[in-house]
């Protein structure tokens, strides 16, 4: 099969595939900028070929619903490489549920961004390439923050903390493998561009309390406190959380502004952590928990 190859800019474009987890919260990072995620078992994958005319084109964009996000890491990651002008067409697809908390446009941001450098045959270290998803999420109105926890833990697996306003990240650890996350899914969609901070604003030092819980390695307890007040916060019901830990899950919580509440078990309770969940509505997943493979971006 023949693959258009373009030349621009000192730059040899052919086509490129990337791809990225999904993942859920410890640490929602809206109302201080410290945030923290662990990667999980859901899959993105972004296809990418050069155009002439320097378009960039989401194929799928009447099934994403929105295609600025997408446009904005194209270009963040072009200007990063030195390669501004090229034009791409763009095709992702995804098993995350969309908008309701599960990392689904911080996977596709990092599946697309990779994608490009992988069309490109360039390379970025990890944090670099982050900072500039994550710059990318915050001028296209995706997030708040800019999501670098989110993004971390989608591309690199594991448990990380970050300093979403820094672009920094201050932890990135791999978890025990015999841990999994029950997730319950409601059919309500929570968008960030309609998402209201004030909301979060009362809990903004109970929160901060939780990422120096989860600072200290105490990551389940931190993410049940976060859990537990941003459902209070945004009026999410919390007998699932309440629930999900009698049945055994070590942490559980509202994902990102939910409405999905995700709690993480070892794989001995997670059938009955699935099942107490199952009790607040029908559709529960469980997915492993996803540890590292690299820290470097290298496509």
């Amino acid at each position: 099969m023949f693959f258009p190859q373009i030349f621009t800019c000192g730059k040899l474009a052919r086509r490129g595939v990337g791809e990225a987890h999904g993942a859920v919260s410890i640490i929602n990072a809206i109302s201080t900028g410290f945030g923290g995620a662990v990667g999980v078992d859901f899959h993105t994958r972004a296809f990418v070929e050069p155009v002439e005319g320097g378009e960039i084109v989401l194929v799928n964009r009447d099934a994403v619903g929105d295609d600025s996000l997408v446009k904005e890491v194209v270009r963040i990651v072009l200007e990063r490489v030195g390669a501004e002008g090229l034009g791409f067409r763009v095709t992702t697809s995804s098993d995350i549920p969309i908008a309701v908390g599960l990392k689904s446009s911080s996977s596709a941001a990092v599946a697309v961004g990779l994608a490009v450098l992988d069309a490109l045959g360039e390379t970025m270290g990890a944090e670099e390439f982050l900072a500039a998803v994550a710059e990318a999420s915050q001028r296209s109105g995706v997030s708040i923050t800019g999501a670098m926890d989110d993004a971390a833990a989608c591309m690199l697996g594991g448990l990380v903390l970050t300093d979403n306003y820094r672009r920094k990240i201050l932890r990135h650890e791999a978890i025990d493998q015999d841990l999994a996350a029950a997730i319950l899914i409601p059919e309500q969609r929570t968008y960030t561009r309609e998402f209201r901070k004030d909301l979060l604003m009362p809990i903004k030092d109970l929160v901060m309390e939780a990422f120096r819980m989860a600072e200290r390695g105490d990551y389940w307890r931190a993410m049940t406190l976060n859990g537990l007040l941003h459902a209070a916060a945004l009026k999410v019901p919390t007998s699932p959380i309440i629930d999900a830990l009698a049945a055994g899950a070590l942490g559980a919580g509202v994902s990102g502004t939910g409405p999905a509440i995700a709690a993480v078990a070892s794989y001995t309770s997670i059938e009955a952590v699935r099942d107490a969940l199952s009790r607040h509505g029908s559709h529960t997943v469980v997915k492993r928990l996803v540890n590292p493979l690299s820290g470097r971006v290298s496509r």
